[in-house]
């Protein structure tokens, strides 16, 4: 059987926007995921990475965290980017590296009783990337939305 994250990176590279990135997962410990992608499908007119392409990094990196603390939970739910606001603080010449975490004061049992009780539940998630020396790149803030699937078989009676 897949684990989490076989099946997410499966996720990723289903999306053809996605698979051409050449996104792959670094890692995911501590309610934090890491994305990577190769500079080289990245790369805009100045040598450095493509703003589009960080912004949509990190918007991914926020997607499967949401994801992965979901599967964690047992839980089944579309997920949304409701809204985002990023900052690009320096030009980055190297690989892309993305690490997506949940906002302070965010809190994961808290999304999941609401997805369980509401049907949907919104929590704000901020992702970074960081240059070589440890400078930030870029930084994002982002609201994602689970809105609970129906469940099979329910439904009104005819």
């Amino acid at each position: 059987m897949a684990s989490a994250l076989e099946l997410l990176q499966q996720h990723y590279d289903s999306m053809p926007p996605v698979a051409v990135m050449g996104l792959s997962i670094e890692g995911y410990a501590g309610h934090r995921l890491t994305l990577r992608a190769p500079l080289d499908r990245h790369v805009n007119d100045k040598g450095c990475a493509f703003g589009g392409s960080l912004a949509s990094l990190m918007t991914l990196a926020g997607w499967g965290l949401v994801w992965l603390e979901l599967e964690a939970a047992g839980l089944e739910a579309d997920i949304y980017v409701a809204d985002s606001h990023l900052r690009y603080l320096a030009p980055l010449y190297d690989d892309l590296r993305v690490t997506a975490s949940a906002a302070e004061g965010a809190d994961w049992s808290g999304f999941a009783d609401q997805l369980r009780t509401r049907g949907r539940a919104r929590i704000e998630l901020v992702a970074r990337v960081p240059l070589p020396d440890g400078r930030l790149a870029t930084d994002f803030s982002g609201h994602y939305v689970a809105i609970a699937r129906p469940v099979a078989g329910a439904g009104h009676a005819g």
